[in-house]
């Protein structure tokens, strides 16, 4: 069944544009939310179908009719998981290593929305092949990821990771020594050969912007924190590789050879890394029910730490 909400327009309301009135205190859904829901024909005023740069009226009536919350074609996989955070509108958890966040080509089961649907059925389904999700993590990046328990939440969500107002905070520990602070600012997009890879070799790129600060220098490798202030598909990754600060342990964008005169125990724990070494610490955002900022952090996964513990041994 739709959920629909009614609005009637007050004096305060009169003159304003329909998305601007919307996507105030009365309706937790962004602009570009609200942009989805008119171009759906979700948005009724007066009992017709209205456009974003409408112009209230006294006592106009509007109807939002939000997509129906119905089960999704995925099927529950028992799995555990690691919930920091969980209410009626949100799940925040720690993503392990290794979990692919949803269903994709020749991948039906196994997945992060899986182990979801056998925690819970009550999801977002805008989109019933990944019901909740409105962000992602590679599938050998850890960390902190948010999931939508409803479509309000869902709308609200994916209008913050749009319009880049979140806080995201991310660990990675790279080759070689990174002067910093810094910022890198370069476009990516599909490889112009690879198209399963993401590049700066490409025709139609987006900007991207990565900054990143010093947290600890090694002989071998940096430590360092990044903030992705765009929200590209393999940002942070494709943007270290560039400067030729590749993340330790990635297999697509930065393989390398463990250099000769590294320490024998560090060596050896770098035959033990199978992925890059990428954790997503913090995620910041506003809670689409209770309008209050809300931050969630996750710690550095075992084989991070390890590594680093090595590391600093050997130093």
């Amino acid at each position: 069944m739709e959920d629909t909400k009614t609005f009637t327009v007050s004096a305060d309301g009169a003159h304003q544009r329909l998305d601007v009135y919307l996507a105030g205190a009365l309706f937790p859904v962004s602009r570009s939310g609200i942009k989805k829901l008119l171009e759906d024909g979700r948005i009724e005023v007066n009992g017709k179908k209205a456009k974003a740069g409408y112009r209230l009226r006294l006592n106009d009536c509007i109807e939002v009719s939000l997509p129906p919350e119905a089960k999704g074609p995925v099927e529950p996989q028992a799995m555990p998981l690691d919930i920091i955070y969980e209410d009626d509108d949100i799940i925040v958890l720690n993503k392990p290593a290794g979990l692919a966040v949803h269903p994709g080509a020749g991948r039906e089961s196994g997945t992060l929305v899986n182990a979801l649907l056998s925690h819970t059925r009550t999801l977002s389904d805008i989109d019933p092949s990944r019901p909740g999700i409105v962000h992602r993590l590679d599938k050998d990046t850890t960390g902190t990821l948010a999931v939508a328990r409803n479509n309000l939440s869902h709308l609200s969500l994916s209008g913050q990771f749009k319009e880049h107002t979140t806080k995201r905070s991310y660990v990675a520990l790279v080759w070689g020594s990174v002067d910093g602070p810094g910022a890198i600012d370069l476009p990516i997009g599909r490889d112009l050969t690879q198209r399963k890879k993401i590049s700066t070799r490409t025709k139609k790129s987006r900007r991207a912007v990565t900054l990143y600060r010093v947290l600890k220098r090694y002989p071998l490798m940096t430590l360092l924190e990044l903030s992705p202030q765009t929200g590209r598909t393999h940002q942070i990754r494709v943007h270290l590789a560039s400067i030729n600060h590749p993340v330790v342990g990635d297999q697509v964008y930065g393989k390398r050879k463990t250099p000769p005169a590294a320490p024998k125990p560090v060596t050896d724990m770098l035959k033990k890394i199978k992925r890059q070494m990428l954790h997503a610490k913090t995620l910041g955002l506003i809670h689409p029910a209770k309008g209050v900022y809300m931050e969630f952090s996750s710690p550095l996964p075992q084989d991070m730490e390890r590594l680093i513990k090595t590391l600093e041994e050997a130093c």
